[in-house]
């Protein structure tokens, strides 16, 4: 089973406050990941690609699904979109997922 770190859970029931909304959204990025593969995911890592989905998504449900769908047609374009491309990544990530 894809893991989905505590920091990010965190996040998700921040900006995700409905119980089942969490639900869906934890099942999105485990789908998301799992189609991606280990080879798609080896270049970003798994928590770094759940989460720039997760602050593309700003709360937004529909937000998290194009978030999803721009992953499976190139990953690289969603870390783009949440800031989470660039060499300082771990900072930011850090800072997004305190």
């Amino acid at each position: 089973m894809i893991e989905i770190t505590e920091r990010l859970q965190r996040r998700i029931r921040r900006d995700f406050p409905n119980a089942k909304v969490v639900e869906e959204v934890e099942s999105h990025l485990r789908l998301m990941v799992w189609k991606l593969g280990p080879d798609g995911v080896r270049g970003a890592g798994e928590e770094r690609l759940m989460a720039a989905a997760v602050i593309h998504a700003r709360g937004d449900i529909g937000r998290l699904r194009n978030a999803v769908s721009l992953a499976q047609l190139d990953w690289r374009d969603l870390l783009v979109a949440a800031y989470l491309a660039d060499e300082d990544f771990p900072q930011h990530l850090d800072q997004e997922l305190p």
